[in-house]
This record gives structure tokens, C-alpha cells and sequence, in this order.
């Protein structure tokens, strides 16, 4: 099944980690993707990767916690390709943290990127399809929903993302656009191999916590990701799916 087919993605945060694995996997059911990092080289890297495997991708360079860079992002998307049909919101950083000690550096880079980076970039696809339909998929997290200690600003901000998520998907719902959010819980990404350093943790207790006993894979959480921006999730809005093993669900120790 090519799922995709016909069909123009924007991925943020796509050089590496889940978003390359979401880029790759659009690729594959037939997209033509649109790979973003801040890092221009980065993001040239991963087009590069997947256009030797015969895919149709551009790297665009953004920062998603600037307006104008992300309404950039939309506006190059549609010169390259002449549509938008799904809008992925997955750049993000963490900084962990005591809160007493969290510095304001920190804070805002956190909630620029994954908050406001992901309304910018929602109001700049959701411009272009109002009139035309569309999905957008917001990348939040388990930390949405249940917190840890040292995660005021990654939390707080991935809290936001399901309100936003919400509150978009039922004023644009009249627009035909779709908003979700996909919430993964402890994904072998290199984001998770730097949060371990600071974080307090290691592989063995995420794998006792997770009653599927194991991490999630990117493309797991890709899986998810396409399930949303095809039209099998037609009827699909404002919802948050979880890909966390049964994380959130269990209560016990």
C-alpha cells in the first residue's frame, strides 16, 4: 500500500531520531518529504541519505521557534512542491534540571522549541490549508500526561502541545484539517542516550517500569505517525495517542 501517495509532508526536526525515521517512513508509502533541522548541513545529510534510496525529499533549514523561519519553511514547501497535505511538529530538545536551580536560558529554550515552535508551525501550514484540508500531528510525550522530577520546562511544554492540540483540532475541524498528537514514552533515540547522563536513569529502570518490558522503536512511533497523516484517519482529530509500552496506563511500582 502506498499510503502517501500524491501526498507533500513536512517533517521539523527531521535530521535525526524519530523525525528521520517519520521522514523515511512518509518516504516510503509513497510522500514527497520535506526534511527540516536548524542545521542546514544536518538536514542536507538525511535528504541526502534518502534520496540514494530513490525518494523524493528536499532539506529545508529552520528554526521553528521563529515566526518567520517556520512561515519560511511553509512558504518554500509550497514553491518546491505546490502543496502542504501533513505537518508534522517534531523538533524538540529537553534540558534536565533541579527546578531551583533550572536557569532561564534553559526554560525558554525548551518552551520556544517545543511550544511555541509547535504553534508557529502550526498556524503556518494551518494558513495554507484552511482552504484546502490537511493534517497536522503534534509530537508530545508520556511527560504530557505524568511527570518526573527535573522536567518543569520539557513537561510544562509538552503538557501545552495536547492543549493546542485540542484547541486546534476544534476550531479548524470546519477547515477539514485534522490535529493530533502522537505521545511516545522512552524511545532509543541519541536524545535519550544524552538525557541519561543528567536524568537520573538508565536502560534497566525505563525496562522495569514499562510493562511491555523494552523500549519503543522510531518506528513505532512513525507507524503511529503514518497511521494519522493517511486517509485511514479520516474521522481522527483532536485525539493523543500514546506509544509508551503501556507506560501511562500503569500505576504501580
Amino acid at each position: 500500500m502506498m499510503r502517501l501517495k500524491g501526498k507533500v509532508c513536512v517533517v521539523t526536526g527531521s535530521s535525526m531520531g524519530i523525525g528521520e525515521t517519520i521522514a523515511e517512513r512518509f518516504a516510503q508509502e509513497g510522500a514527497k518529504v520535506v526534511v527540516n533541522s536548524r542545521s542546514e548541513e544536518r538536514a542536507q545529510k538525511t535528504a541526502s541519505r534518502l534520496k540514494e534510496m530513490g525518494y523524493d525529499v528536499t532539506p529545508i533549514a529552520a528554526d521553528m521557534s521563529i515566526k518567520q523561519q517556520a512561515d519560511m519553511l511553509v512558504e518554500k514547501t509550497v514553491e518546491q512542491y505546490g502543496k502542504i497535505d501533513v505537518f508534522v511538529n517534531n523538533a524538540g530538545i529537553n534540558r534536565i534540571a533541579p527546578s531551583l536551580e533550572l536557569s532561564e536560558e534553559d526554560w525558554r529554550a525548551v518552551i520556544d522549541t517545543n511550544l511555541t515552535g509547535v504553534f508557529f508551525g502550526s498556524q503556518a501550514a494551518g494558513k495554507y490549508m484552511q482552504d484546502r484540508g490537511g493534517s497536522i500531528i503534534n509530537m508530545t510525550s508520556i511527560f504530557g500526561q505524568v511527570c518526573v522530577p527535573m522536567r518543569a520546562a520539557y513537561s510544562s511544554a509538552k503538557h501545552g502541545i495536547i492543549g493546542l492540540t485540542k484547541v486546534l483540532a476544534v476550531e479548524w475541524a470546519e477547515k477539514n484539517i485534522r490535529v493530533n498528537a502522537v505521545a511516545p514514552a522512552y524511545i532509543k533515540t541519541p536524545l535519550d542516550e544524552t538525557d541519561q547522563e543528567t536524568g537520573g536513569y538508565d536502560d534497566s529502570d525505563v525496562i522495569r517500569r514499562t510493562p511491555l518490558r523494552r523500549f519503543g522503536s522510531t518506528k513505532e512511533v512513525a507507524d503511529v505517525c503514518l497511521f494519522l497523516a493517511s486517509d485511514e484517519a479520516s474521522y481522527v482529530t483532536g485525539s493523543v495517542y500514546n506509544v509508551d509500552g503501556g507506560w501511562v496506563a500503569y500505576g504501580g511500582w
